[in-house]
């Protein structure tokens, strides 16, 4: 679906390291140094930042920016997240899909009742979960996103078909 959004999220600027400008970066990519890869990346509020430097460290990717030397410079890049250009990534495969286009689309149960709305995709450790902002209500549920529990995902036509086992939504959470 290129062209629903023209930028990627590719990942987040932690806490500096050391005092010589490099920061840990939670990259979001599929291979975390191909942060690196993709040439110059853009903040929210577009600014351009060249990754001169990348290397692995436990879960994140420490990097050095371009114009960033100090820890004083590296601590105001803190909490920045970090855009490429949609076009630079290639096309997802067949049953594969980029968060971004997963955000937003219609949730229905498997008898077509629609339960809300695709909120965000997260990671804690334990596999890909969508939090499903519940229709009508202010409260959201975490679904893992395994093809059990979410048997369709139809970005095309905008709709996410979910199978919740036994527990996972109240039965006052869909009315």
């Amino acid at each position: 679906m290129a062209g629903k959004h023209e930028r990627l999220c590719v990942g987040i600027i932690g806490a500096p390291r050391g005092v010589r400008g490099e920061v840990r970066i939670k990259s979001f990519t599929a291979d975390p140094l191909d942060i690196a890869a993709y040439g110059p990346v853009e903040t929210e509020d577009g600014r351009t930042l060249t990754i001169t430097a990348a290397q692995p460290a436990k879960s994140v990717v420490v990097v050095r920016f371009k114009g960033i030397a100090d820890r004083d410079q590296a601590e105001a890049l803190k909490n920045v997240r970090l855009y490429i250009d949609r076009a630079l990534l290639p096309e997802p495969d067949d049953e594969e899909w980029y968060h971004a286009d997963l955000i937003g689309l219609a949730v229905a149960d498997t008898d077509g009742t629609r339960i809300g709305t695709v909120a965000t995709v997260q990671d804690f450790g334990g596999g890909d979960l969508l939090e499903v902002a519940l229709e009508g209500q202010r409260k959201t549920v975490f679904v893992p996103f395994t093809r059990d529990v979410v048997p369709v995902v139809n970005v095309k036509d905008g709709l996410v078909v979910i199978d919740p086992p036994p527990g996972l939504m109240d039965e006052e959470d869909r009315s």
